[in-house]
């Protein structure tokens, strides 16, 4: 080897050695910091994910924990469905029957509200819209219904690659049951692998891809989850979840999932899933918001 080569080479590998002590600081710095915030909340379950999709870098807390998802899933219904307009199955302009005894009550239904009396044709891009955008209860069983059931969207998200998550159960079998939600489940790190498999086209087809992520991002839930400390008018392709809390006052599910968009036009994914807690849910909001700030802190500097 040349002077000239052996000095090339030397330089290379101390580039990669400073590159590579630059991700380990960056791997280290937030984790500690999300790990600190976590640890505020010593009578609470957090389960909290984050991905670079750029880099790929991740940064989790109880990562491969099973949480309830609640409407989150409604972000997998939604591909399931999506999957089939890709196929020619279904379209997205074709009209579906609402009918008087879809429409059920005591349960939050935007659906129901505009339509009370059913009896009215939508097409499947509303029904999506008010599912995933609204996360209407009624509107994600009359996509199952439509789709097969619950156990085809299971089957369908598996075979993504995704196994750490089981939808097993309707809105309406949860309502009728507390202890069905926990049928529901996915782990922080399963969530945000789907989401950066989403991200990255690998899931619909490009017309269907933007129809999701508009209707994501201009979903009204949850603006105090992941936006919620983020600086106004940040892009946010998310997804909520909330059980709501019981007569103990005891809430197992409050989530958000969902991919942020920076100043620098880069991304990142977040998911998470706070459950078992006693908190009032501007706190639970709050938590989120926090973990979500520090993940925003640091991939905005690079």
């Amino acid at each position: 080897m040349t002077h000239t080569s052996l000095t090339k080479a030397i330089l290379i590998a101390l580039f990669c050695l400073l590159a590579s002590s630059s991700i380990g600081q960056r791997l280290v710095g937030l984790q500690t910091t999300l790990q600190t915030i976590a640890d505020k909340y010593p009578q609470t379950t957090i389960g909290f994910s984050a991905v670079d999709l750029h880099s790929g870098e991740i940064f989790s807390i109880n990562g491969d924990k099973r949480l309830p998802m609640q409407s989150v899933y409604k972000f997998h219904l939604a591909l399931a469905v999506l999957n089939q307009v890709d196929q020619g199955k279904l379209s997205l302009d074709q009209m579906i029957l609402i009918r008087k005894g879809d429409l059920l009550p005591n349960t939050h239904s935007p659906l129901r509200d505009k339509y009370p009396n059913g009896d009215v044709e939508i097409p499947l891009s509303d029904l999506l819209s008010f599912t995933v955008g609204q996360s209407d209860n009624n509107g994600c069983d009359i996509l199952f219904r439509l789709i097969g059931g619950p156990k085809k969207v299971n089957t369908y998200i598996h075979k993504l690659g995704m196994n750490q998550v089981a939808i097993v159960a309707t809105e309406e079998e949860m309502h009728r049951d507390d202890k069905i939600q926990f049928t529901n489940w996915t782990t922080p790190n399963a969530a945000i692998k789907l989401l950066a498999s989403f991200y990255k086209k690998r899931i619909l087809s490009k017309k269907t891809q933007e129809f999701l992520c508009k209707v994501m991002t201009a979903s009204p839930s949850g603006p105090n989850k992941i936006k919620g400390k983020l600086p106004a008018g940040t892009p946010v392709a998310h997804k909520t979840g909330y059980s709501g809390a019981n007569k103990e006052g005891l809430t197992a599910a409050s989530n958000d999932i969902g991919i942020v968009t920076l100043p620098n036009g880069k991304h990142f994914a977040v998911a998470a899933f706070i459950s078992m807690t006693k908190l009032e849910e501007k706190s639970i909001d709050s938590i989120i918001a926090e973990l979500t700030q520090a993940v925003w802190n640091e991939f905005n500097k690079s």
